[in-house]
Parts: structure tokens; sequence; C-alpha cells
């Protein structure tokens, strides 16, 4: 076991403490610790509720010390966004308007969570609003990636996949609209996983576009991140996994993915994720699909996160959108100006391309895409317009998605896997395989 706890996974923590190797407060008090010396520097966590840690986590080693640990995620850290509801904790969307909002209920995924003996450490940098996919947030601090000083972790969940890659939890959650819990994955180097979008009690989160919206886990292991989603889907525990689940898995690829301009590291990586597979016994073919239109689709999927967003906001603080950034005060008048036409326009190529999805995935188990075009990129620079152009998808679709780390030389690179909407168990399988798939 690694003498510094906050390397080890959750999986790690359940077989140390089932062998008394070390309890969930001596595990909290070390991430609590490396919290306090790292994130003046990442600004990953917003607010850290150092009580509340030590009292979940003295009860679940009581629980441990009694050989009645409530399952695999016993006494194991979590970190939420700021914009999911605990019970008077600041939970502020990472805007100034609710930098005083205390919630008198608890998110039901967080329910699930605590119910299953995870010990909050508290809540995570986000971009403003989850509008954005940089995390540059302008009330609560730059957010930055631990994989390089002075670059994005990606957005809107910044926060919760830095403090994943940065050791100072081993599980977060976030949330994604357009990609806001697999981009933020795929700069930072971890796995981030969406169920599918009606599988999921969305109450108690700050809404952004509720006919995108979805909440997910972000972790360092594919087992850890399978854990996490079972418990958010009320599974006992995540499905098992075999060693030739590859054998005769068949792949789709959309060769519309080719048209979006990507880094040379990414594509390296999708083309080698391929080759990989049919090594393994996999089926890779590629599927015609035209209904996607990856740039057009993207527009249209922001289109409808601004004009939903608005309304929320509207609604929440008045015409005049009082503490909120101008920037963001921009886009969202933008989205409540836009006109019935517009609106039924992207509303009809989304819920459109959503009645598809069963017909996308008739011949194929999973599809397999790049999930960002590019690296993660400094703070300085302009964030590229195509960022959500392959992560987008799955939200357009209401269906479960799963990023993980492709081998590089540089920065991060990331592919995720797309299965039918409800066939999240199946990608649940596909994470536990893929902690030996590049080995």
């Amino acid at each position: 076991m690694h003498t510094d706890l906050t390397l080890l996974t959750a999986a790690d923590l359940h077989q140390a403490y089932g062998l008394g190797q070390t309890d969930p407060v001596a595990v909290t008090q070390a991430h609590l610790a490396r919290i306090a010396q790292r994130n003046p520097r990442l600004h990953a966590f917003v607010h850290v509720c150092t009580d509340l840690a030590l009292q979940q986590a003295q009860a679940s080693a009581q629980r441990w010390a009694k050989g009645l640990p409530l399952g695999p995620l016993d006494g194991v850290p979590l970190a939420l966004k700021d914009n999911i509801d605990v019970v008077g904790m600041p939970c502020t969307a990472g805007t100034a308007a609710y930098a005083q909002r205390r919630p008198q209920q608890d998110a039901p995924v967080y329910v699930k969570l605590r119910d299953a003996g995870m010990v909050l450490l508290g809540k995570l940098n986000m971009h403003e609003a989850a509008l954005g996919a940089t995390t540059d947030n302008p009330v609560y601090g730059r957010c930055i990636n631990p994989q390089r000083e002075g670059y994005t972790p990606g957005g809107s969940s910044g926060g919760s996949a830095a403090a994943v890659a940065d050791h100072l939890c081993p599980l977060a959650m976030g949330t994604d609209t357009m990609g806001s819990v697999r981009i933020p994955a795929a700069y930072c180097g971890v796995l981030g996983l969406i169920p599918t979008r009606q599988r999921l009690n969305m109450q108690g989160i700050v809404p952004l576009s509720p006919t995108l919206d979805v909440a997910g886990p972000l972790a360092r292991t594919g087992r850890d991140l399978a854990e996490a989603a079972a418990c958010l889907l009320g599974l006992s525990r995540a499905p098992e996994t075999s060693t030739n689940i590859w054998q005769g898995l068949r792949v789709g690829v959309l060769p519309q993915a080719s048209e979006v301009e990507m880094d040379a590291a990414v594509h390296q990586a999708w083309q080698n994720t391929q080759a990989r597979l049919q090594a393994r016994g996999a089926q890779v073919r590629t599927l015609q699909w035209p209904a996607w239109v990856p740039a057009a689709s993207r527009l249209h999927a922001l289109l409808m996160s601004e004009w939903e967003g608005a309304e929320y906001w509207m609604d929440a603080l008045g015409p005049e959108l009082t503490g909120l950034s101008p920037g963001l005060q921009k886009m969202l008048n933008y989205g409540a100006r836009l006109s019935p036409e517009k609106r039924a326009t992207s509303r009809s190529a989304i819920l459109g391309m959503r009645a598809q999805a069963s017909d996308l995935f008739a011949d194929v188990d999973v599809l397999l895409l790049p999930t960002t075009p590019h690296t993660s990129f400094a703070h300085t620079e302009a964030a590229p317009a195509s960022q959500a152009d392959w992560a987008c998808l799955a939200n357009i679709l209401g269906a479960p998605a799963l990023s993980f780390p492709c081998p590089t030389d540089g920065l991060p690179v990331s592919c995720q896997w797309l299965a039918a909407p409800g066939q999240d168990e199946k990608l649940l399988s596909l994470a536990c395989a893929m902690d030996s798939f590049w080995a």
C-alpha cells in the first residue's frame, strides 16, 4: 500500500480498509492536507467542509471496525461540482449571484453517494453557470490544469477533473450539457462518464439546459468510475467484466468525425484505439449516419443551452441578470432574443437525432469517437469553437458516454465510447475493462 494515502484509488481504499491497513479518518485527513497544500495554486475547490468530512469519515470508520461497511464506496472521499445542492452548504453554480445561496435539500445524486458511505470533502470550481469550457471563473478563480501550469482543465466541470487528476479526491461529480464532464476529463487525463439522461434524477442541480443536462462521475480508474456510476444508477455493484470483453465487440466509427480539424496527437490516439480494438478481436466498422453534422449539431446544442439557460436565470434573477458577468449576460441575452423559428429549428434537429438513436446503434454495440479535437490550451488563448463538436453528440442523443485517456507523449488525449440510451451497464463493463486495455 502507498504511504501517501491520496495516491490510492477507491478500490485500493476498500481493500485497505478491509485489511485494517488504514481507516477513513486517516484517508480523509490526508486528502484535506493535500487540498490545503495544492488548492491555492489550482483553484479546484471553492469550499472545503472539513467538519462534515471528518464526521462522515468517523461514521464510516465505525462501520468498518464492526465489519459492516455499506459497500465498495464506504469511506471513499468525494467532491461535488458547485452546482449540486447540499443542505446548508454554498452552491453558487460558479456565479456571484448565488454566492449566498444555501440549499434546503440535498440533491438526489448526492444522497445516493452519501448513503453509500462516501465522505464529502467540499465543492468544486466550475465555469460560470456551466456555460463554457475553460473554468476561468471570474468570481472563484481561474482553475489550473495539474498537467501544465497556466493551462485550462476544460469545463464546465474543470474543478472536478483537476481535483481528481491532482489526487485531491479519488472521485468527483460533475455535470455535462455539451461535454462538460468529458472535456475536462480529456484535458486532465482522467476518466469521465455520463449515464443515460433519463436514468438520473437531476433535481437539486442548478440547470443550464434541462433538455441536455446530465450529471456524472470522474475518476482515475475505470473500476472506480463504474462503481460510482453503478451507485448513481441504483445498482448494487458495477457489472462484472471479462478478459475477452473485446472479442466480437461491434464498434461503430462515424466518418463525419474526420471533418473536424484535430490535433495530430488526437488523430493518432483515435487510430491507435481502433487498431488496439481490432487486435483484441473487436469488429470496427464505418457507419453512415448523415443526420449528424458535427459543427451544425454543436451549434444547435449551444443555442438550446443559451435559450434554456436564459429562461432559468431570468426567472431566478430577473431580466437584468444581476450578479452574472457581462460575458455570460451577453450569451443569455442572445438566447433570450432567439426567434421562435430559430428555436424550433434547433429543437427539431436535436429531437430528430434523438429519435434516431436506436437506429444508429442497430448494428453496433458502441460508437468510438475522440473526445476533444484538441489538447488543453493556455488560459491566455481563445477557446477553440470546436471543443464540443464530438462531445455534444451524447447529450443530443440522451446516450451514456465514457471518456478515457489514451497513451501519448504530450498533454493528455482522450477517446470516448457512446452506447445506446439505456445501455449503461455495457459502458460500466467497458469502463472496468479499460484499466487493462493499454497494458
